[in-house]
């Protein structure tokens, strides 16, 4: 860059500044918020004051956003079969390229983790990737809906509320169970049952995680000195960093349990001893 082209970027910098400073003190005191900020935590976690009516009964706005996010993913799964796979080609283009590595990523995850059963568990892998990184950028779309009490709430991830976050941990444990049952029997079902904490930790990692970030958006957006541009910036960076985090954290965990339970058992014989080594002790003994 030119000494020119330096000065002009630091001024259009300077500028910027200058004016999201002038914000933040012209409209301070205009702002009035209804609520408190730990009755918008506890509404953010709980969500006790933002119901919402589907056919009259009252839920969380988690399930809308799961059922939103099934349906997306069940949509572009129709689509890509139907329009994309029959004309894919030797020489793949970016979109089958792409689509090539994430199922050979989950795949190889599967058969890496679980030598001796993996079919099955390659295709739920990445499902339940998909699902996780999907539904996690699903609340930077930022779709409104309306509440019961009239108030507007925008669409969370679906495993920032603890229902879909146990819903999903309890769903990879019967899986990791299946395999158990499949493979060994009721020795199977022994090996998972030892790990009966495992679907209360899955769960709470998703949700910890997920609301974690939450949070602190909530928190950056509720104090107005703050809300000038960095919402934009922590958001987006929390997001995605927990989409990938999260969504590797869970595969790997169902795959590495996945593969212990269904490790076919192997009796090992007993060793014989030699009756001519015994008696040769044994008369050593006696003398």
């Amino acid at each position: 860059m030119t000494k020119k082209q330096t000065c002009i970027f630091l001024i259009v910098i300077a500028v910027v500044v200058a004016a999201l400073l002038a914000g933040i003190v012209l409209t301070d005191g205009l702002y009035e918020s209804e609520t408190t900020i730990q009755e918008t935590m506890q509404d953010a976690v709980l969500h006790e004051g933002d119901k919402i009516s589907l056919f009259g009964l009252p839920v969380n706005p988690g399930l809308i956003s799961a059922f939103s996010v099934t349906a997306i993913l069940l949509v572009f799964a129709a689509i890509v079969r139907i329009f994309v796979i029959p004309r894919f080609r030797f020489v793949p283009g970016k979109f089958q390229l792409l689509l090539e590595q994430a199922v050979g990523m989950f795949d190889g995850l599967a058969k890496g983790n679980s030598p001796h059963r993996n079919g099955f568990l390659g295709a739920y892998v990445f499902a339940a990737g998909a699902y996780i990184f999907v539904g996690t950028l699903f609340e930077l779309v930022g779709a409104p809906v309306m509440t019961m009490a009239g108030a507007s709430v925008i669409l969370p991830a679906p495993l920032a509320d603890i229902n879909g976050a146990i819903a999903l941990g309890c769903l990879s444990y019967l899986v990791i169970l299946s395999g158990g049952i499949v493979s060994n029997k009721l020795r199977g079902v022994g090996r998972t049952l030892k790990e009966f904490s495992l679907p209360i930790s899955m769960s709470f990692r998703l949700f910890g995680a997920l609301l974690s970030g939450a949070l602190v958006t909530e928190l950056v957006y509720y104090y107005l000195a703050l809300s000038f541009v960095l919402p934009v910036i922590v958001g987006v960076l929390f997001t995605l960093l927990h989409a990938l985090i999260q969504t590797y954290v869970l595969t790997m965990l169902t795959t590495l349990f996945y593969g212990e339970v269904s490790e076919p058992y192997v009796k090992r014989p007993k060793a014989k001893k030699d009756k001519r080594q015994n008696k040769t002790s044994h008369s050593e003994a006696t003398v």
